[in-house]
């Protein structure tokens, strides 16, 4: 018999979406006398979005705000004249275990393939070059010794920081008490400390050079290079690996923005109150509503939503998935909706910048083979130039191929930001031109390129969180508001969610749990439950709930 698949079970609330989302009984009901009462949400991201369906799918009314594009950071903007041929400026790769993703994008019938990751069979070949040097792989067994050395010494550093493989199979097991026992003494260990303490403080890193360390900089694992995370909190990177959110990743062919887009316009297979056809689209008449310029408390309890253009309606709920940020200077929300803590955490969030620059050519010619070495022309590049990260995606026969000239973070994606797209894609060109200088890349360029730095978009002030040392207080309060049973009632029926809220930024499925932990607040706020056999998040919250850290 097979392993179960590890799942985003955890680790620091231990708790199965996925099977709960999945169950046979459903997500749990409202009184009937709540149905079609109107629930605000803020930001119709993927987070906004399944919260607002599965509201809708208990029979209440969610009225959905966005202030920019349905979807959120999962965008996929065409290229002109070229069918199903995208660039995906946010979300872009999704690992299988992401299930209750998933199981949104499979009811949508959408296709998928591996994503062409290093080092990986869907990549073809990887070049790494760095100071100078370049290496070609088609497999890990190709690269020379020195990156097996840190491979090694990272397996290593897992499992002595982390006590790595038995916290994997309590997660992959979900034993929720296992995982408890291994990971909350972990959080107190590892919270006021950095992705880099963890690797230079390590028995097997500390044996190595620091080239070594520089080198797993660039290469990393999983997706690549991780040392623009070298600053984060330990835990953050942790999360992520104990997962498998940077593993077995797919890639949606036409566009991730499909998932979001489909949500809003599918009809339910099961919904109570509303007729027979209605979906998110029809309820919210075609279009969901501007973005919001404030939040404040009304009368008989209800919350003022007011947008951009002025228009004030009261609400029996409110649910805000936009980025913390925007709540102190986007939107003039009324401090008393939560408490000064919870404020504090709010306003400590750090954002994380990215840059990306697409173009699209006439064909995937990377697949060519070099008549004398044999090589591709061209592989999914990891280098210390300005381009960082190079992908590059087959769209199938007959189509044009995309290839992801440069994917940066943090400072490497500032030095983008003041210029225009041509001078991008000119420095990205000339960058790969030293690692590939019998490759006339700009010959194979068709149509526009595309180009996007989240930190300009004044929707968003930044790709996703990244959590620093000492900041899991902070994530603490953000991700457990929505048990609200202790506040008191002037901060009750205002939710937060979102990809902010969540343990694992930047993974589309801690934004969807933080979407289902609103659906469970927001239906105990309407006096509903879960069913006796399915119960939900909140129900579980006093055994279940993250550690706390003494103030």
């Amino acid at each position: 018999m097979s392993e179960p698949q590890i799942t985003l079970f955890g680790p620091d609330f231990p708790f199965a979406y996925d099977d709960w989302l999945m169950h046979p009984s459903g997500l749990g009901s409202v009184p009937e006398a709540a149905h079609g009462r109107r629930v605000a949400v803020i930001g119709a991201g993927i987070s906004g979005l399944v919260c607002a369906f599965e509201l809708m799918k208990m029979g209440l009314h969610p009225v959905l705000y966005e202030a920019g594009q349905l979807g959120g950071r999962l965008r996929s903007q065409p290229f002109e004249g070229a069918e199903g041929v995208v660039a995906e400026l946010g979300g872009m790769r999704f690992p299988l275990s992401s299930r209750c993703f998933w199981s949104y994008a499979d009811r949508l019938g959408l296709e998928s393939v591996d994503f062409p990751n290093p080092l990986t069979k869907a990549a073809g070949s990887t070049v790494i070059d760095i100071e100078g040097q370049t290496y070609y792989a088609e497999t890990a067994d190709d690269l020379p010794t020195i990156f097996h050395e840190v491979f090694a010494a990272w397996d290593s550093a897992l499992e002595e920081g982390a006590n790595f493989t038995a916290l994997k199979a309590a997660i992959r097991a979900k034993d929720a008490a296992r995982v408890q026992k291994i990971w909350n003494p972990i959080v107190a260990a590892w919270d006021e400390r950095s992705f880099y303490d963890f690797l230079s403080t390590s028995s097997a890193f500390r044996k190595l050079s620091f080239h070594h360390r520089e080198v797993f900089g660039q290469v990393g694992f999983g997706t690549g290079g991780w040392d623009s995370d070298f600053p984060n909190s330990m835990l953050e990177i942790l999360r992520v690996n104990a997962t498998e959110q940077d593993d077995d990743q797919r890639y949606i062919l036409g566009g991730v923005e499909q998932v979001p887009q489909g949500i809003w316009r599918r009809v339910p297979e099961q919904m109570v109150h509303w007729p027979d056809g209605t979906s998110l689209a029809s309820l919210n008449g075609g279009a969901t509503r501007p973005g919001v310029s404030g939040i404040a408390r009304a009368e008989e309890g209800r919350i003022r939503v007011t947008d951009r253009w002025g228009r004030s309606d009261d609400f029996d709920a409110v649910v805000a998935t936009c980025q913390s940020w925007l709540l102190t200077t986007a939107i003039e929300t009324e401090e008393a909706l939560f408490g000064t803590k919870l404020w504090q955490a709010l306003d400590r969030t750090r954002y994380m910048q990215s840059s990306k620059t697409f173009v699209m050519v006439d064909r995937p010619f990377w697949k060519d083979r070099d008549p004398v070495t044999g090589r591709q022309r061209m592989s999914m590049t990891l280098t210390d130039r300005l381009t960082r990260g190079t992908y590059l995606f087959d769209n199938g026969p007959g189509k044009p191929g995309v290839i992801c000239l440069s994917y940066s973070w943090m400072t490497d994606a500032l030095k983008m930001l003041p210029l225009p797209v041509e001078k991008r894609v000119a420095l990205a060109l000339s960058s790969l031109g030293k690692i590939y200088p019998d490759v006339d890349i700009a010959a194979h360029i068709v149509g526009d390129p595309i180009t996007v730095n989240w930190e300009a978009d004044d929707n968003f002030l930044g790709a996703f969180k990244g959590a620093l040392p000492g900041h899991y207080r902070y994530n603490q309060r953000m991700f457990g508001q929505f048990v609200q049973k202790d506040l008191p009632p002037e901060q009750r029926g205002i939710f937060i969610a979102g990809d902010g809220v969540s343990w694992t930024p930047a993974w589309a499925e801690g934004a969807v749990q933080t979407g289902l932990n609103a659906v469970w607040g927001v239906m105990t706020h309407f006096g509903g439950a879960t069913p006796v056999d399915n119960p939900g998040p909140g129900d579980v919250w006093d055994d279940l709930a993250p550690v706390s850290l003494p103030d």
